[in-house]
């Protein structure tokens, strides 16, 4: 994983103690497209599941990894894809 993603799972893994997390980089897939750099780490797909989502709505479930990676959405990330569970799922 290069810094970008492990930052991601790091901070994913501090605001949601997931059973499974996935932090993918899919940049190489988007080359030439906005916001695809040289070097990649623009274009994520995040795959987690974690009992914090459990009876949470798809849509808080995206607000609350959007305010886990505020600043990795505001800087580097150009992309994030999301495919969230809860554990009891």
């Amino acid at each position: 994983m290069g810094q970008v993603a492990d930052t991601m799972a790091r901070k994913l893994r501090e605001a949601f103690a997931p059973e499974a997390l996935d932090v993918i980089d899919e940049s190489e897939q988007h080359r030439g497209h906005g916001g695809w750099r040289e070097g990649g780490e623009t274009h994520f797909r995040v795959r987690m599941t974690a009992a914090a989502f459990d009876g949470v709505s798809r849509v808080e479930r995206q607000r609350s990894v959007n305010r886990a990676l505020a600043d990795e959405l505001a800087g580097p990330v150009h992309a994030l894809a999301l495919e969230l569970r809860g554990a009891a799922e």
